[in-house]
C-alpha cells in the first residue's frame, strides 16, 4: 500500500469523524452548552490542546470519536462542608479553587468549607479564623486538584438544563452533518466522473457467456430484447437478472456498425444471472442541476442498500464471515482509493452516509438511542434518571466494543488465510 493511500485512508477517517463529532459541538454551544472536550479517536491521547473552554485531543485508537458536555457525566470532585480549600480571587470573586498542595498556595484565601454552590447559587462560605467569609463564584472558574484545572459548569450551562429540542438538536446534529456531507460527495463525484451517455462493454470475462457469444470489450449496448438500453447500466441488469438460461437478443454498436448478437446468462452459485461481462461507459460533462439530482438519486439509492443491510442483520439472516470490521473497512478503503479520485469520492460519500445511518439506530450508546431517551423525556415530562441512562449507554458501548472485537479477529484470520 502507497504511502499517498495511506494518507487517503487516514483523511477519510478524519474528516468523516470530524465533520460529525462537529455538528454535536456547533449545536452544543449554540444551545449554551459547555463543551469540556472534542475528541477524535478513542483511548491515550496523542495530541491535545485547549482553546477557549475546550480542549482538543487526538487520540489513539481510530474508531470514532466524542464530544464531551457538562453535565452528561460526574466530572469534578465534590467539595463538602467541613472540607479545607484554598480560593483564588480577582476584583473580589474566586477564580481558582484549590483542593490539594495548600501549603504551597500564594496569594489564596484558605479556609474550611462552610457552604458551597458551583451551580445555581455560585458563592462559598468559609470559616477563616472563626471568622465566616462568604464569595460570589466567577462562572467560568476553574476547580485545581492534582494539577489539573477543571471549569465549573453553572447549572445553565450544563447539558440536562437545556430544553428537550435543544438537546435532540445537539445530538441529531451529529449524523445530520454527515448526511449534507454524503450528498456533498455524491455530487461531487458526477462533477469528476461526468454524466454517462452510453451503457458500454469495458471487459469481458474469459469463459463467460459473453465471450462465446463473441460480446467484445468497447461493444455499446444499444438494445437488449427490444428494450432500448439508454445510459443506465441498471436498465441492462434487471433484464439480465430476468432472462436466466434464457437466449437475450442483444444489438451493439462496433466500430459504428450494428451487430445482432444472442447471450444466454448462466446461473451461479448465489442463483444469480451472470453474463460476464464489466461495464462502463462514454462520459460527457455534468451540468450543474444534473449534479444535483444525480446526486440526490444516488443517496437515495445507497440508502436503500444500508438499510436492506441492517435489515439482514437484526433478522439474524448472517454469518459472521459477512460483517468486516475496521481491518476491512481499511482494506476496502484502500482499494477505491488506488482506483482513483471519483472512485475514491463515491466511497467517501458511501461511508459518511453508513455512519450518519449508523448513528441513528436506537441502540444504546449510539445518538439514536439517545434520541430516544429524549422523546421518552418529552411524551413522560420528566428525564429518565441519569445513572440509569448512562449505564444503559455504557452496556451498550461495551457491546459494540466486543462486536468491533469479534469482527477484527475474523478479518485478520482472513487475511492470513488470503
Amino acid at each position: 500500500m502507497s504511502p499517498q493511500v495511506i494518507f487517503q485512508i487516514v483523511l477519510l477517517f478524519f474528516v468523516l469523524v470530524t465533520i460529525h463529532e462537529w455538528g454535536h459541538f456547533y449545536f452544543a454551544k449554540r444551545a449554551g452548552i459547555l463543551v469540556r472536550e472534542f475528541a477524535i479517536g478513542f483511548g491515550p491521547k496523542l495530541l491535545s490542546f485547549i482553546r477557549g473552554e475546550t480542549r482538543y485531543t487526538l487520540r489513539l485508537l481510530p474508531i470514532g470519536g466524542f464530544v464531551r458536555m457538562a453535565g452528561e457525566d460526574p466530572e469534578i470532585v465534590q467539595i463538602q462542608p467541613g472540607q479545607t480549600i484554598a480560593v483564588g480571587l480577582e476584583q473580589g470573586r474566586v477564580t481558582r479553587i484549590y483542593l490539594d498542595q495548600l501549603d504551597q498556595r500564594t496569594n489564596v484565601v484558605q479556609g474550611t468549607v462552610e457552604k458551597i454552590d458551583l451551580e445555581r447559587e455560585l458563592s462559598v462560605s468559609l470559616d477563616v479564623d472563626g471568622e465566616r467569609l462568604i464569595y460570589a463564584v466567577h462562572p467560568q472558574s476553574f476547580m485545581v486538584s492534582k494539577g489539573k484545572e477543571t471549569q465549573i459548569a453553572p447549572w445553565d450551562r450544563q447539558f440536562g438544563s437545556k430544553t428537550v429540542g435543544q438537546r435532540a438538536l445537539s445530538i441529531f446534529a451529529g449524523p445530520f452533518m454527515n448526511f449534507i456531507l454524503a450528498f456533498v460527495l455524491f455530487v461531487t463525484v458526477l462533477f469528476l466522473a461526468g454524466m454517462p451517455v452510453n451503457v458500454k462493454i469495458d471487459r469481458v470475462e474469459p469463459d463467460s457467456p459473453a465471450q462465446r457469444a463473441g460480446l467484445q470489450g468497447g461493444d455499446v449496448i444499444t438494445r437488449v430484447n427490444g428494450q432500448t438500453i439508454g445510459e443506465n447500466p441498471s436498465d441492462l441488469t434487471g433484464l439480465i437478472r430476468g432472462s436466466a438460461n434464457k437466449k437475450m437478443d442483444w444489438t451493439v454498436l462496433r466500430a459504428g456498425k450494428e451487430q445482432q448478437i444472442q447471450v444466454t446468462p448462466e446461473i451461479r452459485e448465489d442463483n444469480t444471472a451472470l453474463v460476464g461481462v464489466r461495464l462502463t461507459s462514454d462520459k460527457r460533462n455534468t451540468k450543474f442541476g444534473e449534479a444535483f439530482t444525480g446526486g440526490w438519486t444516488n443517496m437515495v439509492e445507497a440508502t436503500k442498500q444500508i438499510m436492506t443491510g441492517f435489515k439482514t442483520l437484526v433478522l439474524g439472516q448472517f454469518t459472521l464471515d459477512d460483517l468486516g470490521g475496521p481491518v476491512r473497512i481499511v482494506e476496502v478503503t484502500g482499494e477505491h482509493a488506488s482506483a482513483g479520485l471519483p472512485q475514491y469520492t463515491f466511497w467517501a460519500a458511501i461511508m459518511s452516509l453508513y455512519l450518519g445511518i449508523f448513528n441513528l439506530l436506537p441502540f444504546p450508546a449510539l445518538d439514536g438511542s439517545r434520541l430516544v431517551f429524549l422523546a421518552y423525556e418529552a411524551v413522560r415530562g420528566r428525564p429518565v434518571d441519569p445513572g440509569r441512562e448512562s449505564m444503559v449507554h455504557f452496556v451498550g458501548f461495551a457491546m459494540l466494543m466486543l462486536l468491533m472485537i469479534a469482527v477484527t479477529y475474523n478479518d485478520i484470520l482472513r487475511l492470513i488465510k488470503g
